[in-house]
């Protein structure tokens, strides 16, 4: 078998015999058919990551004993807010999951005047947990070791004004500005809006909070799809993706 990353929230020690939660130990012994003496890395999301061998498989769980520590990152030196409008269907799964892999550190999603969402609690708060469960799997998939954070679903502008980051942006295809204009950072928030776009109160609120204008180009790009190119321009610009 492959060597496989799981994440787990338990603690993790050198030594030590974990039981695996349900749903990782159902992932490997039911689609991955992991067997006993195979190994696997696990980790919590503290930073490293712990090599172990699967030491038992039954109906309830699977245990792993841990034997070697790697105190390896794959983090970028840039931190990444990203401020998303909810989308419909899974569009919204495809951004976590490649924002993640990207290197983003936090999600928020949003809500904004055209968001075409229904905004039941009960189905937002389902959503979320949802969402973490598709970071959690970017991560395994990706090699990081640290897990972002999927926060509580905000109002576009309330989060405008909490906002923190050293670079704030904002997606507006009709401004001309660009990040040439903004020296090294350490952090950037990412505004993304609906389908429709953020509704001028909304970006003047947002150029209030010092947020600048961001045009990715000419081409008028998905909600899907306008995330992922930020945040690969910001990585590429103050991140750890290397320019051509």
């Amino acid at each position: 078998m492959r060597l496989t990353r799981i994440y787990t929230p338990q603690a993790l020690t050198l030594n030590a015999t974990i039981a695996l939660e349900q749903q990782a130990s159902h992932h490997l012994a039911k689609v991955l058919r992991a067997h006993i003496g195979d190994e696997v890395f696990l980790f919590n999301g503290d930073g490293g990551e712990f090599v172990g061998r699967i030491s038992g498989i039954t109906k309830r769980a699977v245990t792993v004993e841990l034997h070697v520590f790697v105190d390896a990152s794959n983090e970028s030196p840039l931190s990444i807010h990203l401020g998303i409008c909810i989308s419909k269907g899974d569009r919204m799964d495809l951004v976590m999951q490649k924002a993640t892999e990207l290197g983003v550190n936090q999600i928020t999603p949003l809500l904004s005047e055209r968001s075409q969402i229904k905004r039941n609690k009960e189905a937002l708060a389902k959503k979320l947990r949802h969402w973490q469960q598709v970071v959690v799997s970017a991560c395994e998939q990706s090699g990081r070791n640290y897990v972002p954070q999927v926060n509580h679903v905000e109002n576009s502008i309330d989060w405008f004004e909490t906002c923190d980051s050293q670079a704030k942006l904002i997606l507006d295809p009709f401004c001309d500005r660009n990040t040439e204009t903004i020296q090294q950072v350490d952090s950037v928030a990412l505004a993304i809006g609906p389908e429709g776009g953020f509704s001028e109160q909304e970006i003047s609120c947002a150029n209030a909070c010092g947020f600048n204008g961001l045009n990715l180009g000419p081409r008028i790009l998905r909600t899907e799809t306008a995330p992922l190119a930020a945040i690969t321009l910001c990585q590429t610009k103050w991140g750890d993706i290397p320019s051509l």
